[in-house]
C-alpha cells in the first residue's frame, strides 16, 4: 500500500487507519490493508449477504445513540466473513415525518480495530468531513478547473483558492463557534456574500450593509466575534 508507506516516510509512528466509503469495499483493499499492518474502517454494500447478517442482530443487542434532532439511531454489530467486525447503524424519523418513513435505514461496515461499536460508528463517520471539505474547495473555492494553461497560474490559482477555503472555515470556527462539519455554501451566503458597499466619508471608511439583511444579528455578531481577537506575533 503505497500510502502508507508515504506517511510513514514523512514521520508519522504510530498506528494507520484506513477510513473509506462503499467505492474500496474490496478484498484486494482488505487484504492490502492487513499486509502493510493499516487498520481499517470500510462502508459496505448491503448486498445479500449483509442483510442476513444484520438480520441476524438480536433487537436487545441495538444500543441507542445521541443523532439529529427529529431522529432516532441506534447502534449494534455482528462478526461478518473472515474475521470481520460488521458494525451497523440503523436510523429512522421520529414525530409526524416517521407516520410516512416509519422503517428503518441501515448503514454498515467492516472493521478490524477495537473498541466498542458505538465508538466505532462515531469515529467511520469522520471521514465524510474530509468529503465535505474537498467538495467545498471544488464547488466553492474554484479548483474543479483550473482558468489557464500555464503551469503558475494554476498554481496561484490553487493557493489563493485554498486560502480562501481555510478563511471561511477559521470564520466558521472563531466567529461562528462551530467545531464540528459545517456547510460551506450557506456560511458563503449569509456571511461572507452579503451585498454590502464601502464609503469614504470624513476620511473615514464605512461599510454599509442592507437594511433587511435576514441574518443581520448573526452577521454583527459574528463581526464582533472577530474584531475581538487579539493578534499575536
Amino acid at each position: 500500500m503505497r500510502g502508507s508507506a508515504g506517511v510513514r516516510r514523512a514521520g508519522a509512528t504510530g498506528p494507520l487507519t484506513l477510513r473509506a466509503d462503499s467505492g474500496f469495499f474490496s478484498k484486494h483493499v482488505v487484504a492490502a490493508c492487513r499486509d502493510h499492518d493499516v487498520r481499517y474502517s470500510i462502508t459496505v454494500n448491503l448486498n445479500k449477504a449483509v442483510l442476513r447478517a444484520i438480520e441476524a442482530i438480536e433487537e436487545e443487542c441495538w444500543i441507542p445513540i445521541d443523532y439529529t434532532l427529529g431522529g432516532q439511531a441506534e447502534v449494534a454489530e455482528c462478526p461478518y466473513g473472515d474475521g470481520h467486525r460488521l458494525v451497523v447503524r440503523r436510523t429512522r424519523l421520529t414525530g409526524k415525518q416517521a407516520e410516512l418513513f416509519p422503517s428503518w435505514r441501515y448503514h454498515a461496515f467492516i472493521t478490524d480495530r477495537e473498541g466498542t461499536a458505538v465508538f466505532l460508528d462515531a469515529d467511520h463517520r469522520r471521514h465524510a468531513v474530509v468529503e465535505l471539505a474537498i467538495r467545498d474547495l471544488k464547488d466553492g473555492a474554484g479548483l474543479s478547473h483550473c482558468p489557464s494553461g500555464d503551469f503558475n497560474a494554476n498554481a496561484a490559482w490553487v493557493v489563493l483558492g485554498t486560502i480562501a477555503h481555510n478563511m471561511l472555515r477559521w470564520l466558521a470556527a472563531l466567529g461562528l463557534g462551530h467545531d464540528g462539519p459545517i456547510v460551506a455554501k450557506t456560511i458563503r451566503r449569509k456571511y461572507i456574500a452579503v451585498p454590502g458597499r464601502l464609503t469614504n466619508r470624513s476620511r473615514r471608511v464605512q461599510l454599509h450593509l442592507p437594511t433587511e439583511w435576514p441574518w443581520a444579528t448573526q452577521w454583527l455578531a459574528c463581526f464582533d466575534r472577530l474584531r475581538a481577537l487579539s493578534l499575536r506575533t
